[in-house]
């Protein structure tokens, strides 16, 4: 069942919100008065569609159901979760809020709110409990982290119920242990954004100086590691003792300017946006913003080989997925057996924008790999000294895959014994085959190198499968050769 979500206010955050919510398989209903709305966030929504897919390994659900709502009473009917967006006006949130509590008494609000606590925005509310702070940080549909923070009127269920809406969209919920204004992030944002504004006032440095200060050093460590992991490493074999022993007394030299404000005045905006013209006037906002993703998802991505820091949200919102929208077969049939569902990313496309060759290889090995755990032959198997190694593979193209296409492997056994067996892969698009790998897998005593018969309990799961494949009609182009004629 497809669920929904209702976003109000359309703007940056809002669009992102949508984006996310939309590209995981939830339908999303906005409302927005500006007459722009549905350009504005249509627009987001097109780089969400480049951009967060790359970052999954596993087929995305469908796409859900964008509308747009002329009332906030339309918005919110059939929905279980609201995410509110507009602008940081206190009256103007609680203004919202009456309304769709008016609309769906039991209605879940969230909050993108960039500093009010959770006890502000239910003050005069007849159901104070149902709102909560969800606060996000931009590109809301590529960075994980929320920052969930509740008030003494929010019960453990309402907060439990906030964080697991967080995960099913592959976010990272941060559950905030005591109310404070601007929460977490922010407040580390509003530190080095005063410190940064000073260095501009008093001549220090340039905003284009400043950014590189941050990209080019503490930025990158941050990015993986946090603050105190990260001075944790710079204390060396002693660690994070150390660390403070040498340098905690800087802690009273006057280094930074925290306490104090530049005064803000028609110089200090000329000054600011002056300069941020000439650093990034060159590239319009959707360009900085692809050019913002792409970095975002190389970075992401290799955090996501390593199984570390927001890499591991992203594999587990995998695995979640995969049981939940891409099921495969488990136990014998006499057709193929759909082994795997994969998408094209863009890693996978070559120059002439199709997928390239070693990603049917691939999509192949995905589906024979599948096969190979559901007959006992998994990771657990080659530890004990036995595997299926590849001894021939034939492939045959016979139409294309493109970025974005979803893929599903079938497979089908054409022989079996004790020490081999023979696998036919059709790579479909749909119900078109866009390619079919025939390849022949022996069975190997890794300790000798040579093959050796399965374990009987490993040939049992794999002969019933070959048995229900016999009645099968031999594949159309198995056993072809190269330059064979079709």
């Amino acid at each position: 069942m497809t669920r929904t979500a209702t976003i109000i206010g359309g703007g940056v955050i809002g669009g992102g919100w949508a984006a996310r919510f939309l590209l995981n398989g939830w339908n999303v209903q906005v409302f927005d008065p500006d007459p722009q709305a549905e350009r504005k966030i249509n627009a987001v929504l097109a780089n969400a569609r480049l951009a967060l897919p790359a970052l999954s390994d596993v087929p995305m659900p469908p796409e859900g159901r964008l509308t747009f709502h002329d009332t906030i009473g339309e918005a919110v009917e059939g929905s279980e979760y609201v995410q509110e967006s507009v602008s940081e006006r206190i009256d103007l949130k609680k203004k919202v809020y009456a309304q769709l509590q008016q609309a769906n008494p039991g209605i879940l609000i969230g909050s993108s709110t960039s500093g009010f606590k959770a006890s502000d925005l239910q003050e005069g509310s007849p159901a104070p409990h149902n709102i909560i702070v969800a606060h996000p940080f931009n590109p809301v549909y590529l960075l994980p982290l929320s920052e969930v923070s509740g008030s003494p009127k929010n019960p453990p269920e309402v907060v439990a119920k906030t964080v697991q809406i967080m995960k099913d969209i592959g976010m990272f919920p941060l559950v905030l242990k005591k109310e404070i204004d601007a929460f977490i992030g922010n407040r580390f944002l509003e530190a080095v954004w005063r410190e940064a504004l000073w260095m501009l006032v008093d001549g220090v440095a340039t905003t284009s100086e400043i950014d590189d200060a941050i990209r080019m050093g503490f930025g990158l460590r941050w990015g993986q590691m946090g603050l105190f992991e990260t001075y944790r490493v710079a204390g060396g074999e002693a660690g994070m003792r150390h660390f403070m022993a040498q340098f905690g007394p800087a802690l009273k030299w006057p280094w930074t300017k925290l306490m104090d404000v530049p005064e803000f005045n028609d110089a200090l905006v000329d000054l600011v946006a002056t300069q941020s013209d000439a650093q990034s006037g060159a590239y319009g906002i959707r360009e900085l913003e692809r050019i913002r993703d792409q970095n975002l998802i190389g970075f992401l991505r290799t955090l996501k080989d390593r199984n570390w820091g927001a890499g591991k949200v992203l594999r587990a919102h995998d695995e979640a997925r995969a049981v939940a929208f891409h099921t495969t077969d488990v136990t014998p049939k006499a057709e193929p057996l759909t082994m795997a569902h994969m998408q094209v990313l863009p890693g996978w496309i070559d120059y002439n924008g199709h997928m390239t060759e070693s990603r049917y290889y691939f999509a192949n090995s995905e589906s024979v790999d599948a096969f190979l755990r559901l007959i006992g032959a998994g990771m657990e198997y080659v530890a004990g000294g036995h595997s299926y190694y590849s001894a021939e593979t034939h492939i045959r193209h016979l139409g294309e895959a493109k970025l974005g296409d979803r893929l599903r492997g079938e497979l089908q056994i054409i022989s079996a014994d004790e020490k081999r067996f023979r696998s036919f892969v059709r790579i479909m698009k749909g119900e078109d085959c866009v390619a079919t790998v025939e390849q022949l897998c022996l069975h190997v005593d890794m300790g000798t190198g040579k093959t050796a018969p399965a374990s009987a309990e490993v040939f049992a799961k794999l002969k019933s499968i070959a048995d229900a494949h016999t009645g099968l009609p031999l594949p159309e182009g198995a056993g072809r050769a190269v330059g064979q004629k079709i």
